[in-house]
This record gives C-alpha cells, sequence and structure tokens, in this order.
C-alpha cells in the first residue's frame, strides 16, 4: 500500500495517541490526495511478543508492517511510559531491517499525562528514526491529556504544531517524488 500510514504504540481503546496520529495521518491524506491509514498495538495482536523476526509475526500483523513499510511516508505516535515510548512499540522497530526506513518522511508524535513528558520525542524517537536515517520532519507533535478532549486535538497551540507539522511531512513526500520522477528526454 503506497500513501501514508500511521502507527500508534498503544493498547489503549480509546487511545489519545491513536487520536493525534490520526489526524496527522488525515490531514496529511487529504493535502496529498494519497490513501491513508492508521493501526496500533492491539491490531498487531499477541504475536508481537513472541516474534523474533516479521516474519514470525502472524499474516495480518506481518501486512500492517509490510504497508508501513511500503508507505510513501509514515506517522508514527507512542504514549510516553516512565519518561520513554513502550517497550513493545520499540520492539517491532527492533524486528525491522536497519535500511528499510532509510529516507522515508516520517513525523513523529507522541503524548502523555502532562507536558514534563514533552521532550520524549528529541530524547527517545528522534533519534530511533535517525538510527533508521529517516527524513524525519524538523516538528515533532507532543500532546498532554489537557491537549485533547474525547479523542480530539482541542489546544490551538497543538493543532497549529499539528498543522506545521504536516506540512512539513507534504512538503518533504512532494520533494521525495520530484527527485524520483524520471528526467523526460523527449522534445
Amino acid at each position: 500500500m503506497a500513501g501514508i500510514v500511521g502507527f500508534a504504540g498503544s493498547f489503549s481503546q480509546p487511545s489519545r495517541t491513536r487520536s493525534l496520529v490520526q489526524a496527522a495521518v488525515d490531514d496529511a491524506a487529504h493535502r496529498t490526495g494519497l490513501r491513508g491509514l492508521v493501526f496500533d498495538l492491539g491490531d498487531l495482536g499477541a504475536s508481537l511478543g513472541t516474534a523474533k523476526r516479521i516474519d514470525d509475526l502472524g499474516q495480518d500483523a506481518r501486512k500492517l508492517v509490510e504497508s508501513l513499510l511500503a508507505a510513501d511516508a509514515i506517522v508514527v505516535g507512542s504514549p510516553v511510559y516512565k519518561g520513554s515510548y513502550t517497550g513493545l512499540f520499540k520492539h517491532l522497530f527492533d524486528l525491522i531491517d536497519p535500511d528499510a526506513l532509510r529516507g522515508k518522511p516520517v513525523l513523529l508524535t507522541a503524548t502523555g499525562g502532562g507536558h514534563r513528558h514533552a521532550l520524549v520525542i528529541e530524547h527517545q524517537l528522534r533519534p530511533l528514526f535517525g538510527f533508521f536515517e529517516s527524513a524525519v520532519v524538523p516538528t515533532g507533535v507532543y500532546a498532554a491529556s489537557s491537549d485533547l478532549d474525547g479523542g480530539v486535538v482541542t489546544s490551538p497551540e497543538i493543532v497549529a504544531r499539528l498543522t506545521t507539522a504536516v506540512g512539513q511531512l507534504v512538503g518533504a513526500l512532494k520533494s521525495g517524488r520530484e527527485v524520483a520522477r524520471p528526467i523526460s528526454t523527449a522534445a
């Protein structure tokens, strides 16, 4: 599946993290005309916890991971637990080949109970995707519980930051497509 794929590293239902990722994916898909898909840890099923490589995942989980790897751009998000992303979130990325996300446009998001975890994007998520050499957009979006109401981003500051970040993701996606486009030699 080409398009914009979002992954929310949360098991909670409903999930603030999934809501934030969904908002970013919906906006990016709307701006680009590409298809959007969002999934979370619960969608990967029990096979994630015991997988030692991607081939160990159940069929449905493998398809979701393959859609992430094949996406034109991705949006990732994690709830913050004890100052970092969740263990199973990290385990999923441990299964992915180091070259699989090279150059892929990525927007980073995170959610937490309060604002004291806001630097998780800079201190935890950005280094992880730096390892993969992904094209991470400059603006990450962290939202505290008070920034969302009923799964909707209500903070004007977070809405503005999300709009900026999605604009950067769309820009990275468009510039990557222009570079990849073959040059016509026809006169």
